[in-house]
């Protein structure tokens, strides 16, 4: 510290100039190269079931081993990893571990990797805060990992001013052990749109509070991680998958060269899909909505369906019918004479009496 801020430090709060401050290699910036940052507190956040315990375990494994995480990003600093979790029972979360072990190469029995056994962690309650600041304490881990932030406090997750407090203790804990916290917390269902992080539960500090934050969504073609960082250049859908080699269960980065788009349900198959789902008729402004297409295609397409039999039109709008015709047949207007074709000509084959539609019902 120079002579100035040494002064300056006498009066009241420490200070530096900013020249003074410490600096960071591209190495130390990270625990997880391009994933997390060193110390780093943050959000790993989704819709439920889609895979975040897994995410945040395969972390683990990897801060605590020095493997690769999800088998693609690199660790840069590896130490003792303290793991709360708040929902899965602890057989399921060794049984878990081992397989990611397996799937990423990784000692299982050589792993410093610690789980905490209490049945209870309230973050608004001061003995356990007290508690897990004396285990952060004698174990110093490099991560600490808690999930899910729903399972650990009793307060009101939208009310800003009950929620601050928790994320502040956690962010004090992360400055005085120099350690990364990883936060599982939940997205609101049906959340598929906007940003990732205003997808997430509860009061908006939770997005704000994090330095690296994770979101992993479940889409059509599979699961998505995004990745945002406070200070580093963030990362959208990079595909992922759930994946089961003998008895190893883990997370891996799909190959996006082989990740392709499903084919789009075509417009009849949406129409009857919408209908079927809803309890009541349906306009065709609702129909429009809900379908995402254009008002000529949609009538062109109830038109037909109509026509078939498929969906019929009431007061309140359309609806499927109650017996759809399977095979939608055509008849001609008028019989067609066996005895000749229609060019003066004796047939030798009878003909059929009726044309099929092959479009299936």
């Amino acid at each position: 510290m120079s002579d100035t801020s040494a002064r300056f430090a006498q009066a009241g709060l420490p200070v530096s100039r900013v020249c003074e401050l410490i600096q960071e290699t591209d190495e130390q910036k990270w625990l997880i190269e391009g994933l997390w940052a060193r110390q780093a507190v943050g959000i790993l956040g989704g819709e439920p079931k889609c895979c975040k315990s897994f995410l945040a375990l395969d972390m683990a494994v990897s801060v605590a081993s020095g493997m690769p995480c999800l088998r693609e990003f690199t660790v840069c600093r590896t130490g003792p990893v303290l793991l709360f979790p708040a929902e899965d029972s602890l057989p399921v979360v060794r049984q878990r571990i081992e397989g990611i072990c397996r799937a990423a190469v990784a000692t299982f029995g050589e792993l410093p990797l610690f789980v905490i056994t209490a049945p209870r962690l309230l973050l608004d309650v001061p003995q356990d805060r007290d508690r897990l600041r004396q285990t952060v304490a004698a174990i110093r881990p490099a991560l600490l990992v808690l999930d899910p932030f729903i399972r650990l406090h009793r307060a009101d997750e939208n009310a800003s001013k009950e929620v601050a407090p928790l994320l502040g203790y956690l962010r004090e804990l992360q400055r005085e052990f120099a350690t990364a916290v990883i936060l599982v917390h939940h997205a609101r269902k049906g959340s598929g749109k906007g940003r990732p992080g205003q997808a997430l539960r509860g009061s908006s500090d939770l997005h704000g509070w994090g330095d690296s934050n994770l979101y992993l969504r479940r889409k059509a073609q599979g699961l998505s991680l995004s990745i945002e960082q406070r200070a580093a250049p963030s990362r959208n859908d990079i595909p992922l998958a759930l994946v089961e080699e003998e008895d190893a269960l883990a997370l891996a980065v799909v190959d996006e060269s082989v990740v392709t788009e499903p084919q789009r349900a075509s417009a009849r198959d949406r129409v009857i899909e919408t209908l079927t789902g809803s309890e009541q008729p349906l306009s065709t402004q609702q129909l429009r909505k809900q379908c995402r297409m254009r008002t000529a295609t949609l009538c062109k397409t109830l038109a037909a369906l109509a026509e078939q039999g498929q969906v019929i039109r009431g007061p309140q709008g359309y609806a499927i019918a109650a017996n759809p015709a399977p095979f939608p047949v055509s008849f001609p207007d008028a019989p067609i004479d066996p005895s000749g074709n229609g060019n003066g000509k004796q047939s030798r084959h009878a003909q059929l009496p009726l044309t099929l539609n092959h479009q299936l019902a």
